[in-house]
């Protein structure tokens, strides 16, 4: 097995439902937050985690994100040739990340679940293990959340869960892993995860949030889950449900990831993470907090 990392998955086939009618010729991952599209993100964490082989693994309808980060010399060279050299340069970054990040694109094929996508992409990785990261995820840390779940895995050789601590309040809202020992800087042996569990269940008081670094045995068990499925045509294939039973017999790890987590899947989520986003940028930041600020509260003052 790879003493480090250097392929990632990026499941970017799903329907983005709880967003319509936004995502029903958009798709999610294009969504902005900030200067870039969501997925883009993503693409930036990984190329900066170093990261050279990149799989963005898609359905019918998501030729915007192909368009995204081909390359496009003759805009560059309009561009130029206008006397617009930012935006140039800035078109030009975008398609420099394509090949930073080698990008290839997959159809997703199989059964329903996030776990299809990964098997999909495993198929061309032999034994090398990958990272798996969503691409409605926003990270903002000083050292990529990628980064860290990679050298969580170069510290133990086996798969690794992105965590974040949560409010025992909140504990339906994710999966909750089962902590069996905690080795200090956030690494945590762990024999499980429970699903949503409510706040007096809750075997800890961490999230498994999206980030994942799989394994060859980790494909194994989504292998055997969907020849299951073949054969029974019921349920749905999921990344987490193949961790689960991989984690009965062996060994699992969550990183406590440090930084800010920003989900864009639904309205709220997303809406939260569009307003970090332009609170935190430098030019457009102190004009938005002016505005936010006289505005006030919108419903006393109606």
């Amino acid at each position: 097995m790879s003493a480090t990392i250097r392929r990632a998955v990026i499941p970017a086939a799903g329907l983005g439902s709880r967003l319509l009618p936004l995502t029903k010729a958009t798709p999610k991952e294009m969504l902005p937050v900030g200067d870039k599209p969501v997925i883009e993100h993503t693409v930036r964490e990984l190329v900066a985690s170093g990261i050279t082989d990149i799989t963005i693994v898609v359905s019918g309808g998501k030729g915007l994100i192909q368009d995204h980060f081909r390359p496009n010399p003759a805009l560059v060279a309009q561009l130029r040739a206008d006397g617009k050299t930012a935006y140039a340069d800035a078109v030009e970054e975008v398609g420099e990340l394509s090949r930073l990040g080698h990008i290839t694109y997959l159809d997703q094929h199989g059964p329903y679940g996030n776990g299809t996508p990964v098997l999909n992409a495993a198929r061309n990785f032999g034994d090398e293990p990958m990272l798996v990261l969503w691409p409605d995820d926003v990270f903002v840390a000083g050292t990529p959340r990628a980064q860290q779940l990679i050298r969580a895995y170069e510290a133990t050789s086996c798969p690794v869960l992105a965590l974040m601590p949560m409010s025992p309040a909140d504990s339906h809202r994710y999966g909750v892993p089962v902590v069996k020992e905690d080795l200090n800087d956030g690494l945590l042996r762990i024999t499980g995860l429970v699903e949503k569990p409510q706040p007096q269940d809750a075997p800890s008081a961490y999230a498994a949030i999206g980030g994942y670094v799989v394994t060859p045995g980790i494909i194994d068990e989504l292998r055997r889950q969907t020849e299951r499925w073949y054969q029974h045509r019921t349920g749905e294939v999921y990344l987490t449900d193949a961790i689960n039973v991989y984690a009965g017999s062996r060994a699992v790890y969550g990183q406590v990831i440090e930084g800010q987590w920003y989900d864009t899947g639904n309205p709220l989520a997303y809406l939260t993470a569009q307003f970090a986003a332009a609170l935190a940028d430098p030019e457009y930041g102190p004009h938005l907090r002016s505005l936010a600020q006289g505005l006030g509260d919108p419903v006393a003052s109606a």
